[in-house]
């Protein structure tokens, strides 16, 4: 039997996805990931949900930058980073926040099950 292996699909705009992808990877740190899943249980967000996570800025918010990158001298938040990517990106992009979101510390989660629920 062969194992399954995902297919490598290239990133096209790898500046941007390399900004939002730091910024998804600060907020899953230890030392941040509580803080992230106490903000969206506040605003009542469930943790899969990544286009309320960045439209409501939670980024911004735990990475403590008001912004996350910048294009042409000018800051963009996670939202526009993320909308300005081409939707082979933002799909990889899902996938890699769904995938932190995985590695969060089992007691983490259990505190805050709700958040993981999937009803």
């Amino acid at each position: 039997m062969m194992a399954f292996e995902q297919a490598a699909i290239k990133i096209e705009k790898q500046q941007e996805f390399a900004k939002l992808q730091a910024a998804v990877e600060q907020a899953f740190l230890s030392e941040k990931v509580e803080r992230f899943l106490k903000q969206l249980d506040r605003k009542g967000i469930r943790v899969r949900e990544f286009d309320a996570v960045l439209s409501t800025r939670l980024l911004e918010e735990v990475t403590g930058g008001a912004k996350v990158g910048s294009a042409a001298g000018k800051e963009l938040s996670a939202w526009q980073l993320y909308q300005a990517l081409p939707l082979s990106d933002q799909a990889q992009m899902r996938e890699f926040y769904l995938s932190k979101l995985e590695t969060v510390d089992v007691a983490l989660r259990h505190k805050f099950k709700k958040l993981y629920q999937y009803y």
